[in-house]
């Protein structure tokens, strides 16, 4: 019932600059935080940014001051800008969402998109 679809993922040189889209659809309520992680190869998923209804923002340390996340909670989308992008940045960017559907009570943190690849040249 519920879709998070990702976008904006491609090649990029370093110190370029990309911007991912997630969109939420489906037979949601509300939602509360959302955010993004990344997985290399070899490496754990890792989370990117967070980003509550309420626009507070939390990152991770190695891309604080280079990323960006927001949101449109008319939209029930959320944005990733990423500037000065180094190649330790390549791997694949999930969207996640906590969300309340329509018959629900609660919100589950367990919804997640298909992932974009990034992949950002030397």
């Amino acid at each position: 019932q519920v879709q998070l679809v990702e976008s904006g993922g491609g090649l990029v040189q370093a110190g370029g600059s990309l911007r991912l889209s997630c969109a939420a659809s489906g037979s949601i309520f509300s939602i509360n935080a959302m955010g993004w992680y990344r997985q290399a190869p070899g490496k754990q998923r890792e989370l990117v940014a967070a980003i509550t209804s309420g626009g507070s923002t939390n990152y991770a340390d190695s891309v604080k001051g280079r990323f960006t996340i927001s949101r449109d909670n008319a939209k029930n989308t959320v944005y990733l800008q990423m500037n000065s992008l180094k190649p330790e940045d390549t791997a694949v960017y999930y969207c996640n969402a906590d969300i309340r559907v329509l018959s629900g009570s609660y919100y589950l943190s367990g919804y997640w998109g298909q992932g974009t690849q990034v992949t950002v040249s030397s």
